[in-house]
């Protein structure tokens, strides 16, 4: 019997992993939704609404870095998406226009969020390693790769 849902388990992770490389729309959205909801968290943490804790900021920037090492082959060529109701940012044409510099932006956002996580100590230092990173990482590329439609 275990033996049996070993074998089950392994296959629903198998097609999981293909339905995912078959929707790299779907894939790279829910690692933007992740990213938002980590921004949120270390939003609230500047702003003082909930206390700042140093195991949840080492998190917001380990969110930060697999987005920028996964999410380069999340962009095949013509994968344009729609906005819906429920998320209202749409990627750029521009992205596979300038693919390289997209791919450059992400980079960084990568190097940055490791040299972040190995340099916050505290909520000053997560202010400024933070707030770097929004300003010129993640607000950077939007604002240039992502539209929002009304």
């Amino acid at each position: 019997m275990f033996r049996t849902l070993c074998v089950v388990a392994a296959i629903a992770l198998g097609v999981s992993i293909a339905v995912a490389q078959q929707d790299p729309i779907k894939e790279r959205k829910a690692l933007m939704k992740a990213n938002g909801g980590q921004a949120k968290i270390g939003a609230a943490m500047i702003k003082g609404e909930t206390p700042f804790d140093l195991a949840k900021a080492h998190k917001i920037f380990a969110t930060f870095e697999d987005t920028a090492t996964k999410a380069p082959a999340l962009f095949p060529e013509n994968s344009t998406d729609t906005a819906t109701a429920d998320d209202p940012f749409t990627a750029s044409p521009k992205i596979w226009q300038n693919l390289d510099d997209f791919k450059a932006r992400l980079e960084k956002l990568g190097t940055d969020a490791k040299a972040a996580a190995a340099s916050v100590k505290d909520l000053d230092s997560f202010k400024a390693a933070f707030g770097n990173i929004g300003k010129n990482d993640c607000g950077g590329c939007h604002e240039k790769y992502r539209i929002k439609k009304s």
